[in-house]
């Protein structure tokens, strides 16, 4: 395989997660905002949209530690293609007006009540659908196997008000399939209704997804490399992670002490066992694999380190000290992946920040993954940084602003020391727009794509920030409170500095 498969030439995209779109019932949605942003990108010559995972998300709000990795977030549910389908009664449609317009942020409470109501307005249409669509729903199901244990395991966990599963009676706790049966049955209005929405989401991202192909607009996903203890994969698979099956952690996942922190960071997600893995032939992971590319295009595939080695700490330890370095399969595990995509390359996108081992190094270069630089992190003084332009060689790169975790690049600049802000000044030409600035510096650099952020594109500060790592309040709320037309001309500018550079299809 050669780089030029998995991003071609120069080219440019835009970081922005559906719930950030403007429009929708409480957030983004996949409905007509999802489409009108697929088409802007479109007009102005942008090939990639790159958002975070797709996934439900934990009480924080986090897409990384999701309920499940198969499925969709119920939050992106769009209630006017419903309504226009027949899925649910027009009659209802006094009960659904939007309850979130005049505002840069969404609530969490308010985005779950609206799902409850569109579940069950889903319900209730369900009778009166014809027997085509009964029988496209039933085949979803029958293809998809994750939805049943997904959906149980929602159900099951809003009967015991939102416990984790390891403090779920026994019987649901061990997934006891006899016991559960009649339950099952009592419970199957509930359970269906989960399964409905699954598929109505799986059908208008596939839209979306196809709309996006005819504008030639490539879709980045993301997939976080481990996954939330309390889930549907760990709760139904518990064999394959380093967990007792009462739910307690022989280990658990995290870095060692580094730079930012002396005790490094525990981040209490079960290991995976490998050896269980292997035995398999990898079977969980293709299928988690297959699924995220039924979605997109390409995937970046998050702390793509531990794909060589992870740091494993023990279950009850309570800082990430003692812990040691474990080798991962991951060079039979991709191997197995390309084959079974039957691909000349993997679509992956290594997510390859922080302390970089050769192993890691060696792993990415063997399949020619793109790696991923970041400018916000390039200009602490030291001339052998990796993320100075300067240092970024050969053109395999996905060059970033700052993502998600980063502060918006105007606040990064306000944060950022006298030294190092001469030192920029020095060697670049800075004005007074630090988000403009980077972003010229980024699309000068050889790596193949360069992509903002829409926080840095609209020239934001952090109260527009997505994520503060490390804190669990007043994140993943932002979306964007104004209408696509009235940031044309930004979307505009940003095309026209990518032009310059070569990044743009006109």
């Amino acid at each position: 395989m050669h780089t030029q498969k998995v991003l071609n030439e120069k080219s440019l995209g835009v970081l922005m997660h559906p719930s950030c779109i403007p429009g929708g019932s409480v957030c983004g949605t996949f409905g007509k905002g999802a489409k009108e942003w697929i088409k802007k990108l479109h007009k102005h010559g942008i090939e990639y949209w790159q958002f975070l995972p797709l996934t439900p998300t934990d009480s924080t709000g986090s897409p990384y530690s999701a309920p499940s990795s198969f499925a969709l977030n119920p939050w992106f549910l769009d209630k006017d293609d419903l309504l226009e389908k027949g899925f649910i009664f027009n009659s209802n449609k006094e009960e659904l007006e939007p309850t979130n317009q005049d505002k840069n942020y969404f609530d969490f409470e308010v985005a779950n009540y609206f799902m409850k109501k569109l579940g069950n307005l889903l319900l209730q249409g369900w009778s009166s659908q014809t027997e085509e669509r009964k029988i496209d729903f039933y085949n979803w199901i029958s293809k998809n196997s994750w939805v049943e244990d997904y959906a149980l395991f929602i159900v099951i966990r809003e009967e015991f008000n939102m416990l984790p599963w390891w403090e779920w009676p026994k019987e649901f706790k061990t997934k006891n399939i006899k016991f559960l049966k009649s339950w099952i049955t009592k419970k199957s209005d509930e359970i269906l209704i989960q399964k409905l929405i699954q598929w109505h989401l799986d059908k208008q991202w596939r839209y979306i997804k196809n709309f996006a192909k005819l504008c030639n607009i490539k879709l980045i996903g993301d997939l976080p490399f481990y996954v939330s203890r309390d889930s549907a994969d760990v709760w139904s698979n518990k064999s394959l992670f380093s967990i007792f099956k009462n739910g307690d952690l022989i280990f658990q996942s995290g870095v060692p002490p580094d730079y930012f922190s002396s005790t490094g960071q525990l981040w209490g997600t079960p290991t995976y066992f490998w050896s269980k893995h292997k035995k398999s032939n990898f079977d969980w992971w293709i299928k988690r694999f297959k699924r995220q590319f039924e979605l997109v295009d390409l995937l970046r595939l998050d702390h793509f380190r531990g794909m060589a080695g992870y740091w494993r700490v023990s279950g009850n330890s309570e800082t990430a000290i003692c812990g040691k370095w474990i080798n991962s399969p991951g060079r039979t595990l991709l191997k197995k992946l390309k084959k079974d995509l039957r691909t000349d390359y993997l679509p992956i996108i290594a997510e390859d920040l922080g302390v970089i081992t050769p192993d890691v190094e060696k792993l990415r270069k063997f399949f020619e993954l793109p790696g991923m630089k970041i400018l916000q992190f390039a200009f602490d003084g030291n001339e052998d940084n990796p993320y100075l332009p300067k240092n970024i060689e050969g053109k395999n790169w996905v060059v970033y602003t700052g993502t998600h975790d980063n502060p918006t690049s105007r606040s990064w600049w306000e944060y950022l020391d006298n030294d190092s802000k001469k030192r920029v000044r020095d060697e670049f030409k800075f004005s007074e727009n630090p988000s403009w600035n980077l972003i010229e510096i980024g699309m000068e650099t050889n790596a193949n794509l360069f992509i903002a952020p829409i926080q840095d594109i609209l020239s934001l500060d952090d109260s527009s920030r997505l994520n503060k790592p490390g804190t669990t309040k007043n994140n993943w709320k932002w979306k964007l409170n104004r209408p696509l037309e009235e940031i044309d001309h930004n979307i505009r500018n940003f095309s026209e500095i990518g032009n310059n550079f070569g990044r743009t299809r006109k």
